[in-house]
């Protein structure tokens, strides 16, 4: 039997799963003060505090960690890589915590985990990081020579899902097509054949919008929104990124807020729902079209795949290109610790960033 630690830190809170195999034995998210995650506090000062919350967390809990088989972390912003389970190893925490590539809440994961693995003489792993990269060529151009697409998804959500809905279906996910969809925050709207995802739009950048993301904008349109002279470059890239969408028009990026609304009558509300379906809609259209309408089936998933009216209005503009099969919620955690338990079983191979 194997005992495998998951943890997906966030912004403000640290979730983490135990479990023996893939029988999730206990889930906890642990909630941070401001002080503890201040941007002002040195990366390793935070992870530090994470550590030992975790530890306090085991301890509580009557689990040793010497007993660990693993600790599986979600993965941060890395260089572009291919689907898989990696070894977090010193050239993966070098580039997390300097930020080669970026900065998420999630960098902190190896951070936190590789000197404690280090201790217990444990491995580290991560899997499916979002910058899962299985583009093909042409998913690779924009339109501006010097300004590619780049592929930043909900890969290990999203693939984790493929995997079960080819289960469903009696199928490998390596002999199926499907158009996978994360409805959360940011949308990710995917192409996947024969276990492959060949094309994503960057949910910071573009496709549909989503609860707090703008997506494709009107490019002239945002020229002249970047040179009025309001705004900094870092209040633009804000405004993009986290007051967009849902948020810009309705005030809340609480969907169950909006869904109460729904419930009242409100039909402004309706009407901007309607619209982010249709947005979402088309993205699969595009997506099938990737897999030249050879689709065995499209998923939704993610939180707001709980959402009723949402998903109902996006089913009904795409369940002619396939089956649609809901697959609500993110269960991160499991993905990971299956990704990991896949290594530890020698099911796949580990692989080297």
């Amino acid at each position: 039997m194997f005992l495998i630690l998951a943890l997906n830190p966030g912004s403000t809170s640290t979730k983490i799963g135990f479990f023996a195999d893939d029988k999730l034995i206990m889930k906890v998210t642990l909630r941070h003060t401001e002080e503890e995650t201040s941007a002002d506090l040195d990366r390793e000062k935070q992870a530090a505090v994470r550590r030992k919350a975790i530890l306090a967390f085991l301890d509580e809990n009557g689990i040793d960690p010497a007993k660990l088989s693993a600790i599986v972390v979600r993965g941060g912003l890395l260089k572009p890589l291919a689907s898989g389970t990696y070894l977090v190893d010193e050239a993966v925490y070098a580039d997390l915590s300097s930020a080669k590539y970026g900065w998420h809440a999630s960098n902190l994961g190896s951070i936190i985990a590789l000197p404690l693995a280090k201790e217990l003489k444990v491995p580290v792993y991560t899997v499916d990081p979002v910058t899962v990269d299985e583009f093909e060529a042409e998913a690779r151009y924009s339109g501006l020579k010097g300004v590619p697409r780049l592929s930043m998804s909900h890969a290990l959500n999203m693939k984790a899902m493929a995997r079960r809905a080819a289960c469903r279906a009696g199928k490998r996910y390596e002999d199926m097509n499907m158009v996978l969809v994360h409805l959360g925050s940011g949308i990710s709207v995917s192409a996947h054949r024969f276990g492959k995802m060949i094309d994503v739009n960057n949910a910071n950048e573009e496709g549909p919008f989503s609860l707090e993301r703008c997506g494709t904008l009107p490019s002239l349109g945002l020229v002249r929104l970047c040179f009025d002279g309001t705004k900094s470059r870092e209040e633009i890239i804000r405004l993009l990124t986290g007051q967009g969408g849902i948020f810009s028009y309705l005030g809340t990026k609480d969907f169950i807020k909006v869904e109460q609304r729904l419930k009242d009558g409100d039909k402004g509300a309706l009407q901007v729902v309607a619209a982010m379906a249709y947005q979402v809609a088309k993205e699969i259209g595009a997506m099938s079209a990737v897999l030249k309408g050879e689709v065995d089936c499209v998923v939704l998933t993610g939180g707001m795949a709980n959402a009723e009216t949402l998903v109902n209005l996006i089913t009904e503009r795409v369940s002619f290109i396939a089956p649609v099969q809901i697959l609500a919620g993110e269960e991160e955690l499991e993905a990971l610790a299956s990704g990991a338990l896949r290594v530890l079983r020698g099911e796949v191979n580990v692989l080297k960033y």
